[in-house]
């Protein structure tokens, strides 16, 4: 089975000169031009690697990364980009990149750090994420509970994602707001209520209540929780 990349590049010769040679030598390869597009892509697929730009038309690659490894620790991400100062790649690295390589590069040394990352997925960890008796198959994004199917949108997803990666923390609204919509909570929308209240008739049809409001706080994801 081909290795699916995800490329997020905004300059286009720069990203065809990418995608032609990673393609020609048997790479599968996505592409994404903007921070919003990534993240959509980035959290609605499974990737075996994604080469990521720091400098993106609206959110940044830094603060893709350091979001996406609160839903993905394990999908390798190697940065591609023009910032070339000891501490930027210190930065990149220390938010969870686990390559860094500074334009201008050839294309030989991206082959070899391509293949270098990639050749771990015969060793990376089950892409099944668990808590109490419900389960998410990251690889093909399916839910069950107690055995059965439960059918979510793709935000209700990225919401029991970051619950399960978190859980027995209080998430703030703002907290949520940020990680799921990309944008801090107005202190007016009852978009995230709305988000809750289907995510747990859909999560209680099969099993007990498990997302808990703690009044003034926000939410948690826990076993038995009781809000003082």
């Amino acid at each position: 089975m081909s290795v699916r990349i995800l490329l997020v590049e905004d300059e286009a010769a720069i990203a065809d000169f990418i995608i032609r040679g990673l393609k020609e030598e048997g790479f599968h390869v996505n592409h994404a031009t903007n921070g919003t597009e990534a993240w959509e892509m980035m959290m609605t697929n499974d990737w075996d690697l994604i080469l990521l730009d720091w400098s993106l038309p609206g959110e940044d690659g830094l603060s893709l990364l350091e979001r996406f490894r609160n839903f993905k620790p394990n999908t390798p991400v190697m940065f591609l980009t023009a910032r070339d100062a000891v501490s930027d790649k210190v930065i990149g690295l220390n938010a969870g990149a686990d390559d860094y390589l500074c334009k201008p590069f050839a294309f030989e040394e991206l082959l070899a750090r391509v293949r270098s990352l990639t050749r771990r997925l015969d060793v990376q960890p089950s892409t099944i994420l668990a808590f109490d008796d419900l389960q998410i198959d990251m690889a093909n994004q399916r839910v069950d509970r107690n055995g059965h199917r439960i059918d979510l949108t793709s935000k209700e997803y990225v919401l029991l994602t970051l619950f399960i990666r978190r859980h027995g923390q209080v998430l703030s609204r703002n907290d949520i707001y940020e990680q799921v919509w990309q944008e801090p909570y107005d202190g007016i929308s009852n978009t995230l209520e709305v988000h809750i209240k289907e995510l747990r008739r859909k999560l209680e049809s099969q099993g007990k209540r498990l997302i808990y409001t703690v009044r003034g706080q926000g939410y948690v994801l826990d076993r038995n929780f009781e809000s003082a």
